[in-house]
Formats: structure tokens, C-alpha cells, sequence
């Protein structure tokens, strides 16, 4: 007499474990073979997308946007700020002019969770208020708090007395 929990050759396959009376069950091999099955299809169906994001990345610390005129050199007073939106209209961000010639602009978006960012002339400082971080004016660098990245530095330059946004400069690890 045959046993029945035996699986005769020929019915050998992939669905071997599932009762034929109506009923589904997996035992754990075969519960285990259709997850690395379902991780290995979702793992082969975002690998274009992850090479449109790698390429993307990759070329982010040289990306040159179109340049975008913030302020007039004459309407913005030394130890002022100005808000304004770079590279789109999405990312917010703040210009800051230190001296006669030294401007600094950075993403005005905090590195720890994304909270805004304000310079507050009397102390000097840029302050994220979500969790008391501090950044470094000159640098972006974080200073005090929870951030432990500097904000994203946006190079300006100056033409025909007029402030210009030119490209984001990404942190690197």
C-alpha cells in the first residue's frame, strides 16, 4: 500500500504542496519558495527604475539649471536674506548676504526632518525650530541640534549688479 502523503513523480512540480480538495496549504518550503519567487520578481521589476535614479544621482553634483535671478544687488542689504525657489519651484530657499561681495544660498530645508530653515539676523545664525538645530552660515555646516548633514549649498554669482542662482551643490558622504 502506498502512503498517501507521498507525491507520485509525475505531479513532481512547483504546486506540489498544495492539497488538490478545494483547500490551499503551504508548508513552510513552500511558503518560503514563493516569497524568494515574489522578492526576486519585485527585485527584476525595479531595476530600470533604480538605473533612471542611479543615473540621475550620479549626475547631480554637476547638474548646471538654467540661472535665476533672485535679487538685485541694491535691494538686498548686507546681513539681509531673501527667500526664493531654486532649482524648482518646489525647493525653497534662502539667499543671505554676509559683506559687500559675500553671498552664501542654501536649500532652506532642514537635513534632519525637512523642516524650514530661517536666518536670524540678530544671532547670526540659521536656525531650524523643529528640534533647535543650528547651521553655520558660511559653511551650511550643522552646528547645534539634531542635523547631522550641512544644507545643500546653492552656488550664486553675481552679473550686472544682480544676484543669480546657478547650481545646487549636493552633499557628498
Amino acid at each position: 500500500m502506498k502512503d498517501k502523503k507521498s507525491i507520485p513523480a509525475k505531479d513532481d512540480n512547483y504546486t506540489h504542496n498544495i492539497s488538490r480538495n478545494n483547500e490551499r496549504s503551504l508548508d513552510r518550503r513552500g511558503f518560503m519558495k514563493t516569497m524568494v519567487g515574489a522578492a526576486g520578481m519585485f527585485a527584476v521589476a525595479s531595476l530600470p527604475w533604480g538605473t533612471i535614479a542611479a543615473k540621475e544621482l550620479m549626475g547631480l553634483s554637476d547638474k548646471e539649471y538654467p540661472h535665476q535671478k533672485i535679487v538685485d544687488v541694491k535691494d538686498i542689504a548686507i546681513g539681509d536674506s531673501v527667500e526664493f525657489h531654486f532649482p524648482s519651484e518646489n525647493d525653497s530657499a534662502v539667499l543671505i548676504r554676509l559683506s559687500q561681495d559675500k553671498y552664501v544660498a542654501y536649500q532652506n530645508a532642514c537635513t534632519h526632518l525637512r523642516c524650514p530653515v530661517y536666518w536670524v539676523k540678530e544671532e547670526k545664525e540659521m536656525i531650524c525650530p523643529c528640534h533647535h538645530g543650528k547651521f553655520d552660515v558660511v559653511t551650511g555646516a550643522p552646528t547645534a541640534g539634531p542635523p547631522r548633514r550641512p544644507l545643500p549649498e546653492i552656488i550664486v554669482q553675481v552679473d550686472n549688479e544682480s544676484v543669480y542662482a546657478v547650481r545646487v551643490k549636493r552633499y557628498e558622504a
